[in-house]
């Protein structure tokens, strides 16, 4: 008998997370789809990945990317800094909006959004752990098109039953570079573990998840996490002694999710 292969699309494949998981997703089972506007590295001999060159804000290009597939993660889009207001609703609200449409029109049942710890920002957060249900509070303009688009994944679950599976990522790195981390590392270990989980979820409808590992200082919910089967397990308080700065958490900008994001300067 032969095995069923899935199929996932990834946008943004050639951005921190994608690159990483081009590697960390394979398996047997398993065809990758890369989108990404720019080239990316040759696929390897024994690599089962499809390399797609387009941009996720193109109808065609989506569709034709979309089709036989089983989840889209979507990656793409703009980062915190240097963007105008213009560039962020283009790329990052309409873009989504070109993904879900996709996976709507090509019959995907499942959309991975990369949201943002920064969707919350301006949360000031006290001794009870950051619900990942939290009602948007923004710390940027970067952070408003991430709130909108987790708007528009719950909108495509409502009206057109697609499952949407929103991840409110902290810092996704190598290993932390300042204080902030030690509560908002996500790990590369523990990203893999993470996607891995929204991908295999039953019918997880529209979810809201915290993407941090399990770090001491944490200060978000996991329970969320728990529930699609996330259980991370590496700790940025490993490093705590390699990171300098200020971890008075009664001062602000400290005591906002956001931190020096919700600075009023910052943009």
């Amino acid at each position: 008998m032969t095995e069923q292969r899935h199929e996932i699309l990834i946008t943004g494949a050639n951005g921190q997370i994608g690159t990483l998981l081009r590697r960390t997703l394979r398996q047997a089972d398993r065809h990758l789809r890369l989108l990404d506007i720019e080239p990316q590295p040759e696929r390897e001999a024994d690599e089962a990945a499809t390399l797609i060159v387009g941009s996720f804000l193109e109808a065609d290009t989506m569709d034709r990317a979309a089709q036989g597939v089983d989840a889209i993660i979507h990656l793409g889009g703009l980062s915190t800094d240097g963007f105008e207001w213009s560039q962020y609703l283009e790329v990052n609200i309409n873009g989504t909006r070109e993904v879900l449409e996709a996976a709507r029109r090509c019959g995907v049942p499942r959309v991975i959004y990369a949201s943002s710890n920064h969707a919350v920002g301006f949360y000031r957060y006290g001794d009870d752990p950051v619900p990942a249900s939290l009602y948007p509070q923004p710390d940027t303009l970067y952070g408003v098109s991430k709130a909108a688009s987790e708007s528009l994944c719950s909108l495509y679950h409502d009206r057109y039953g697609l499952d949407t599976v929103c991840l409110r990522i902290g810092s996704f790195q190598e290993r932390p570079i300042n204080v902030r981390m030690l509560w908002s590392w996500l790990s590369p270990g523990d990203c893999t573990r993470l996607i891995e989980a929204a991908l295999d979820v039953p019918s997880p409808g529209f979810r809201m998840v915290w993407g941090v590992s399990a770090n001491t200082r944490g200060i978000v919910s996991m329970h969320e996490g728990h529930e699609i089967g996330y259980f991370p397990v590496d700790n940025a308080e490993i490093y705590g002694l390699d990171v300098e700065g200020d971890d008075d958490r009664t001062a602000p900008p400290n005591t906002l999710v956001g931190g020096p994001y919700a600075t009023p300067d910052f943009e």
